[in-house]
This record gives C-alpha cells, structure tokens and sequence, in this order.
C-alpha cells in the first residue's frame, strides 16, 4: 500500500508542477526537459527570469532563501507580464498558478 501512496505523489508532483514547469520553459525558448533536471532546472529558471547564477546558493542558505524564492516567483511573474497578484499566488498556491503561466495565454516578455 505505501508503494501505490509514493507513486500516486510522484504522479501529482509530475502533473502540478514538473508539466506546467516544463510549458513555461518552452514558452521562454528554454528547453522543456529542463524541468525534470533538479539542479539544472533551477539554473534554467534563473535564465529565464534574468537574474545571475549565484541566486542559486543563496537557496541554500536558511530564510535567505525564503526571501530569494519570493523573489523568483516575482520575477518569474514579471517575465510573463502579471503583477504581484500572480506573484501572491505562485507563493502560496504554485501548484495552481504555474498551470495558469504554462498553459495560460501568458506571454513571455523578458
């Protein structure tokens, strides 16, 4: 029984934020496979939102990278040309608003 509960969260994980994460990057003409690289996709996220490489040790620092998540989830809602109520709603509840930028009418502006 555990082993159907670890593959029924792996298959949430896929369709709420591996997939949407995977449409943005085409989106940003970023490659769609990058999404399901743990390290690499982060990286490809900081491209997409324009900031430098080193954000991504300041994500490994404790409540520094709280502040640094936030402001990805600002940038990353900027690029695709919504305000902070997307911002608000990646933070809180991202497993609704990625599918809103993957799939959604956004358009990648940066």
């Amino acid at each position: 029984m555990r082993g159907f509960a670890i593959i029924l969260y792996l298959l949430v994980v896929v369709f709420l934020i591996i997939i949407p994460t995977w449409k943005i990057f085409v989106k940003a003409g970023k490659p769609g496979w990058a999404a399901i690289i743990p390290i690499y996709s982060t990286l490809v996220l900081l491209q997409v939102i324009g900031r430098p490489w080193w954000w991504i040790l300041m994500l490994i620092i404790p409540i520094v990278n709280i502040v640094f998540a936030i402001m990805i989830y600002d940038g990353l809602s900027h690029a695709f040309g919504k305000g902070i109520g997307t911002t608000i709603g990646l933070i809180f509840l991202s497993f609704i608003f990625l599918p809103i930028l993957g799939y959604g009418p956004a358009k990648y502006e940066a």
